[in-house]
């Protein structure tokens, strides 16, 4: 009976805003849910949802991911590229043979940057 009526939630809250939900309850003597039961509603690890109760007495709760709107670390500069396509346009040699003498990226991330300069 219970899984029925916090399953119906789910339609409304993604499940980490119901997660956050039901241990607030939990927390504040609202429900009489286990961290076993939340589990089960939630499809989350018990462990996992201790973690979210540690955030949530600790003020710390955030819904948004920690990397969102945040510049990849490998992420190669427009200079690279230009230089990739120049060095590529001066070369007589295949793709492959590019790559090699070029030596430092993938051969999809060279063969992405030409096809995308509309060399290939």
């Amino acid at each position: 009976m219970l899984l029925f009526l916090y399953n119906n939630i789910g339609d409304i809250m993604n499940r980490k805003e119901q997660a956050i939900d039901l241990i607030k309850k939990t927390l504040n003597n609202e429900t009489f849910l286990t961290y076993k039961e939340i589990a089960q509603i939630t499809n989350y690890h018990p462990k996992y949802l201790l973690k979210l109760k540690k955030e949530i007495i600790n003020d710390q709760i955030s819904l948004e991911h920690g990397n969102k709107n945040k510049i990849p670390a490998n992420k190669m500069s427009e200079e690279e590229k230009n230089k990739i396509i120049s060095l590529y346009k001066r070369s007589h040699a295949s793709v492959r043979k590019f790559v090699k003498f070029y030596g430092t990226r993938s051969y999809s991330c060279i063969y992405n940057i030409l096809k995308e300069a509309g060399l290939i």
